[in-house]
């Protein structure tokens, strides 16, 4: 049995504490430096303080990692040893191939059962356009519950690629479920870059919690300025793909992630939800999602710090 059993117990009037993680690729970097931060403050590993970690694309990682209960400083470490080698390929079958290699190194056969708390991965399906969810816990589905699988009998690996692919700079990732369906996916972001508003919807219509039982704490990536593409030593690393298309990509993301804050505060306003996400106009951190420099990195995640700690009281008093 998972040991996330242990923080909820099926008492409604007990806190049920959501984390989500957007997504932004490389800017991870800044989710990581505000989760540090928290788990400082609160003084254990966050699959201790969570009762559900829910992530798109690099919030994936993030969230499947802290699930299987890695501290955010080791999280950190994988991010600088794996992100710059995925991200530096020149093609996005470079990319893709590097992903599925590291995505099966890092989470190995490790599946949706048997984690430290339960995790939620958002991918979109390809023909269907719609979303695809997989998740640890029947207990977090409303629907089709008599066929429930865990992670639709994917391993995390490929429930992450899927979710990271974000098409066309990675390439589709096809995973086959437990019924021998084989199903195209891509990009989370795509339908769902800040998932928050599924978390909250899992708890209150698959547990039928109450709104004022949730505690949630969504986390983005931070948002910055476009890099200046067509400056030389860019241009020597992204010849062409580096141009409208990244912004267009950035864009969509961006409308997708502030149009969830809108739904979210039209529809579950009441809910007891801390959101950091700062934007920042310094032109040295002009960046986007295919960033693999580790010193523009290393400046995100030092921001991503320094937003946690103007949040801290705020933190303390959501999830202590």
């Amino acid at each position: 049995m998972s040991s996330h059993a242990e923080h909820f117990d099926g008492d409604l009037t007990k806190p049920f504490r959501i984390l989500s993680l957007d997504g932004g690729g490389a800017k991870g970097f800044y989710t990581i430096g505000v989760l540090e931060q928290v788990e400082m403050m609160m003084g254990r590993r966050l699959c201790d303080c969570f009762d559900l970690i829910y992530g798109t694309s690099t919030g994936s990682i993030i969230a499947a990692l802290l699930a299987l209960g890695r501290s955010v400083s080791e999280v950190h470490d994988l991010y600088k040893k794996h992100v710059p080698p995925i991200l530096s390929h020149w093609t996005k079958s470079g990319r893709s191939a590097e992903l599925r290699k590291t995505a099966n190194v890092v989470f190995e056969d490790r599946t949706f059962v048997g984690l430290e708390t339960d995790l939620a991965v958002v991918a979109a399906r390809w023909v269907e356009e719609r979303p695809m969810i997989f998740k640890s816990d029947v207990k977090l589905t409303y629907a089709g519950k008599d066929s429930f699988v865990p992670g639709f009998g994917c391993n995390i690996a490929a429930a992450v690629t899927a979710s990271c692919s974000a098409y066309p700079f990675f390439q589709r990732h096809t995973v086959m479920t437990s019924t021998g369906h084989l199903i195209e996916l891509f990009d989370g972001g795509y339908c769902a870059n800040n998932p928050t508003a599924y978390g909250i919807t899992d708890a209150t219509h698959g547990l039928g919690l109450p709104l004022d039982a949730l505690r949630v704490l969504s986390v983005g990536v931070g948002i910055y300025p476009q890099p200046k593409i067509w400056h030389r030593h860019r241009i020597r690393y992204r010849p062409l793909e580096r141009l409208p298309s990244v912004k267009l990509l950035q864009k969509a993301l961006e409308v997708n992630t502030h149009t969830a804050e809108v739904q979210l505060n039209l529809i579950f306003g009441d809910a007891k939800r801390l959101r950091i996400n700062e934007s920042f106009q310094q032109p040295e951190l002009a960046t986007d999602l295919l960033e693999f420099d580790l010193k523009k990195l290393d400046l995100l995640h030092q921001h991503g710090g320094d937003s946690a700690r103007k949040y801290e009281q705020r933190i303390k008093k959501l999830l202590i």
